[in-house]
C-alpha cells in the first residue's frame, strides 16, 4: 500500500517521517525533485522551485507499492491513502521564521502558508483527491515529534479510522 504524508510546508513531515520505524521505504519528494531534476525552473515571485507534476507522476508509477512518500506534494499523487499534519497558523509561522533565518524565506510566503493551513488547503485538495475515507487528520500543534510519530504509525498500520474535519484554524474556532 502506498501512503502520501503532506501538509503545508513547516508542518513537520519530514521530521516526522525521518522517525518513522516502518518496513517500507520513506521517500523525500524534495529530494526526488533535486535529484531527478524534476522542475520547470523557479517561480519567479516566489523563489521556489515549480515541480513538474506530470514528470513526478510519471516517477511515482515505477516505484514500489509499498512506500510512504512525503512532501507538500505527496498528496497529487495516486498513492492509497493520505496523511495530513496540521498546524495553528501561529504556531507555523514562528516555525517557518525559525527556518527563514536558515533557507531566506520571505515574509510573504510565510504569511501565504500560514493562511493557506489556516483555510485547510492541502486537507481539501487531499480529500477531493483521494476522498474523505482515505484521508487521516493529524494536528501537530503543541503535540512532542514522539507522539505525532506514534499517531501516524498507528495510522499506517491500519490503527486508526480516516478523520478528516477534526481540525479547524478559522476564526472563533481556533485550538488555541
Amino acid at each position: 500500500m502506498s501512503w502520501a504524508i503532506t501538509g503545508t510546508p513547516g508542518v513537520g513531515k519530514s521530521t516526522i517521517a525521518s522517525r518513522l520505524a516502518i518496513d517500507a521505504p520513506v521517500v523525500h519528494l524534495n529530494d526526488v525533485v533535486d535529484a531527478e531534476g524534476i522542475d520547470r525552473g523557479r517561480d519567479p515571485v516566489r523563489g521556489s522551485k515549480v515541480v513538474d507534476l506530470d514528470a513526478l507522476a510519471a516517477w511515482f508509477a515505477v516505484q514500489p507499492a509499498d512506500v510512504v512518500v512525503e512532501s507538500h506534494l505527496a498528496h497529487v499523487l495516486p498513492v492509497d491513502r493520505v496523511v495530513v499534519l496540521r498546524c495553528h497558523p501561529d504556531e507555523l509561522r514562528t516555525r517557518l521564521h525559525n527556518r527563514a533565518a536558515e533557507h531566506d524565506d520571505p515574509d510573504a510566503m510565510i504569511d501565504e502558508n500560514a493562511e493557506a493551513e489556516r483555510l485547510d488547503l492541502v486537507l481539501a485538495e487531499a480529500v477531493e483527491r483521494h476522498g474523505r475515507d482515505k484521508v487521516y487528520e493529524i494536528d501537530t500543534t503543541d503535540r512532542p515529534v514522539d507522539a505525532v510519530v506514534t499517531a501516524v504509525t498507528q495510522t499506517l498500520h491500519g490503527e486508526r479510522e480516516p478523520q478528516v474535519g477534526s481540525v479547524s484554524f478559522l476564526e472563533g474556532n481556533d485550538a488555541r
